[in-house]
């Protein structure tokens, strides 16, 4: 059954009500305050520079998804990059002289070693490959989100990449519970076991996509997550804009540790430190 607009809008103010109650609880959850990217505005432009002179190139996994999309986008436009490169099951269709110069490699995700040619030569490797147990049930989610995802960064590292970005979530952990924490945390652990010289781990909340959505139900849960994060923005959400302008704003910093783990709150102010 639908509601009417109106009968939705109600709800959102009841669902709003209830959030000004629990965000101050919440927020002594929250990650902690991430400093060291406070000043990255003023030096992006130099920290850009100065890794474009060094004629890196990149590939990315997971351009057809929503993240996927707007990191290339991002990347496209910062121009860090000599060279950017596609890994996917498909060819994927772009309009505008912007995409000319871009690779596409199509691999058999079921068959990576007979495709390892794809994933030589590139010094940074992207990932925002995953899908749902919903969409592809269990077995389907940890092949795709475990085994695909491993293999992949494998074959990178064998082929000389040095640097690695994985899009994992919030709440990964190989002990959890629950199926999809646990997938999420074993590939963050195996990947680390690979040894890239510099490995960052993205940890985002639930992303907040700007969807034209139909069905009521999806249109009350994006207001919800959207009043939540105009009160406590780095609480439970994050847009997902600011997850492909973290990523890419990380890649220009030198790390303290080969390891990194950005948590939502860190993702949130790195995002917003880019200055785009």
């Amino acid at each position: 059954m639908k509601l009417p607009v109106t009968s939705l809008s109600k709800v959102t103010g009841i669902l709003t009500v209830i959030i000004v109650l629990i965000a101050a609880g919440l927020n002594y959850f929250d990650d902690p305050e991430p400093v060291k990217y406070q000043s990255m505005t003023e030096d992006a432009k130099t920290l850009e520079e100065n890794f474009r002179q060094q004629n890196k190139s990149c590939f990315i996994l997971g351009a057809s998804g929503e993240t996927g999309r707007l990191l290339l986008q991002e990347l496209l436009d910062r121009n860090i990059f000599s060279k950017i490169t596609l890994i996917g099951r498909r060819q994927l269709t772009f309009e505008g002289e912007a995409y000319e110069n871009l690779a596409q490699e199509v691999v058999d995700f079921e068959k990576l070693d007979d495709y390892a040619a794809a994933f030589q030569g590139h010094d940074v490797g992207y990932c925002c490959l995953g899908t749902t147990r919903a969409k592809a049930g269990v077995d389907g989610f940890i092949r795709v989100d475990h085994d695909y995802v491993l293999k992949s960064a494998e074959l990178a590292k064998s082929g000389g990449c040095t640097q690695f970005h994985l899009e994992s979530s919030r709440g990964a952990d190989k002990n959890s519970n629950f199926l999809y924490l646990k997938v999420k945390g074993q590939v963050e652990a195996d990947i680390e076991a690979l040894g890239f010289d510099r490995y960052a781990i993205y940890r985002p909340g639930v992303l907040l996509v700007d969807r034209q959505e139909s069905r009521p139900s999806e249109w009350v849960a994006r207001k919800f997550l959207g009043a939540f994060s105009a009160i406590f923005p780095t609480s439970m959400s994050v847009p997902i804009q600011a997850v492909a302008k973290a990523m890419v704003s990380n890649t220009l910093l030198q790390p303290e540790q080969k390891t990194e783990i950005l948590e939502n709150k860190a993702i949130g102010a790195l995002g917003k430190s880019s200055g785009k």
